[in-house]
């Protein structure tokens, strides 16, 4: 018995009404698998281009924390993307598995907005904005990019990046095989060589994997969250569900769907 979770999807908050993967929403699909009888180990599908570090990290300590106290490896299939945040998750696996197409790595951090000080002065929008506190306003994208400002931010994204760093050399240890000026300037792989590079064990999907090691007749029950009346008590809309609340929200919906469309395309899907 190896019981599988998928976690698919853009990690961390997206909009209201898009959540994405976070600690909160897998927890309990997590212990639910570490907590089947007799399995023996924990299969990951893993599918995600990233997002949050916190909720990504989270998300790795629990994988983690659960194996420990469960006494069972954690093997991760990656399917389309295992990148940056997607990849720190599949870097809770004990082994990780990968499609010659799949996409690993951009061990990085990135942040962007807009300047739109011109185009506001431009329609005869004059900006009033009342802080306390000197950096309250920082890199707010209706005032002049200050040279201050982003250094403040790129010494924040540099602390991040040695954490994901540091996550990755441990997790992986001595099987990165790629050069600290290769592996962590946010490049990403395709599977085959992701594998040379360390960043994957081997080219394999889960049925073959999983019947190799464990025998043809192993079992691979899918847990997954609860759906249906039930989940719609707990705050879950069903799809496709329409109310006020939605329809004043389509302006941030377009965004984040546009946002989350550039995030995928950037990967080539």
């Amino acid at each position: 018995m190896v019981p599988v979770v998928r976690l698919s999807g853009l990690i961390g908050a997206v909009t209201p009404l898009r959540p994405g993967m976070s600690l909160a929403g897998v927890a309990r699909v997590l212990e639910r698998a570490f907590s089947v009888k007799n399995a023996k180990a924990v299969a990951l599908l893993i599918n995600s281009p990233g997002g949050s570090p916190v909720q990504s990290r989270q998300i790795y300590l629990r994988i983690r924390q659960l194996a420990s106290e469960k006494k069972l490896p954690v093997l991760v299939f990656v399917e389309d993307v295992a990148a940056s945040g997607g990849y720190m998750i599949a870097c809770a696996g004990d082994e990780i598995y990968c499609d010659p197409s799949s996409i690993l790595g951009s061990i990085g951090v990135v942040g962007g907005s807009f300047g739109l000080q011109e185009l506001i002065k431009k329609i005869g929008v004059e900006r009033r904005l009342y802080t306390a506190g000197e950096h309250k306003a920082m890199l707010d994208p209706f005032l002049a990019e200050n040279p201050d400002d982003v250094a403040r931010l790129k010494a924040i994204q540099h602390e991040i990046h040695a954490i994901f760093i540091d996550l990755v050399k441990k997790s992986r240890g001595t099987r990165l095989k790629g050069a600290d000026d290769v592996l962590f300037t946010g490049e990403y792989w395709a599977g085959e060589t992701s594998v040379s590079l360390g960043l994957a064990d081997a080219v394999g999907d889960l049925r073959s994997t999983l019947r190799a090691r464990y025998g043809d007749k192993v079992l691979t029950p899918l847990i997954a969250p609860p759906s249906g009346m039930l989940s719609g008590l707990f705050g879950r809309r069903s799809p496709g569900t329409f109310g006020l609340e939605s329809v004043s929200n389509l302006p941030e919906e377009l965004i984040s769907a546009l946002e989350s469309r550039a995030i995928w395309a950037k990967f080539g899907f």
